[in-house]
């Protein structure tokens, strides 16, 4: 079982959106994925709610129960775990970092976002874990805005992720009907980015992207 922790000491960084279209585009690849909700606001839960089904199955708990919470999930059998946190929690952020096998920290492109990040990044030295910076809601046409990004990452000595969620209204319709932009567009750019930050993430867990045999004999 591998386990990804999306974690930022900033709300609004976009962390449940990230959670949601990497578990459900796992999903998709035959893979048996949970989301771990561990923010009180749930939002990543009243997502699983509005989808229905149980591939990503959504579980909220508190970061105490982590632990217990991810023993459970393999025994299961699950494939992958999104361990989804709540802002400005250092005690959840740290516990989540450290049972994670990679940690994603997503942010927006602006100068203030960016530099937030730095507490963030600090934390997960404490974990002692891989932790890649994923740029979100990022305007479209904006290469100019990623290039400077990219300096203030590098300057915060943290890796960044080669793909980024562009600020696309596919993400924000999809969502809303418990979908994800894969599912609500899928030949949109938004799909696109997706596809290319997810098949990134399989390849730092040394996952491969294909569907399991299981679900191909199935359909």
């Amino acid at each position: 079982m591998k386990i990804v922790a999306i974690v930022s000491q900033k709300g609004g960084a976009g962390k449940t959106t990230l959670a949601v279209h990497l578990a459900a585009r796992a999903a998709h690849d035959g893979r048996q994925a949970v989301i771990v909700d561990l923010d009180p606001q749930a939002t990543a839960s009243s997502w699983g709610d509005w989808r229905g089904g149980d591939n990503p199955v959504v579980v909220a708990a508190p970061h105490t129960r982590l632990e217990a919470t991810l023993a459970e999930a393999e025994k299961s059998g699950v494939d992958l775990v999104i361990i989804d946190t709540p802002p400005s929690a250092d005690a959840a952020a740290v516990a989540a970092a450290r049972a994670a096998d990679l940690v994603l920290i997503p942010t927006r492109a602006s100068a203030f976002d960016l530099h937030a990040i730095k507490t963030t990044g600090e934390l997960m030295k404490i974990a002692q874990k891989p932790a890649y910076v994923v740029l979100n809601a990022v305007p479209p046409r904006s290469a100019s805005v990623i290039d400077e990004a990219a300096e203030v990452v590098k300057s915060l000595s943290l890796g960044l992720a080669p793909a980024c969620l562009v600020d696309r209204a596919a993400f924000r319709h999809a969502v809303i009907n418990g979908q994800t932009a894969v599912e609500f567009e899928p030949s949109s750019k938004a799909a696109t980015e997706v596809h290319i930050l997810y098949t990134w993430m399989c390849g730092q867990l040394g996952m491969s992207t294909r569907k399991s045999a299981k679900t191909r004999s199935a359909a």
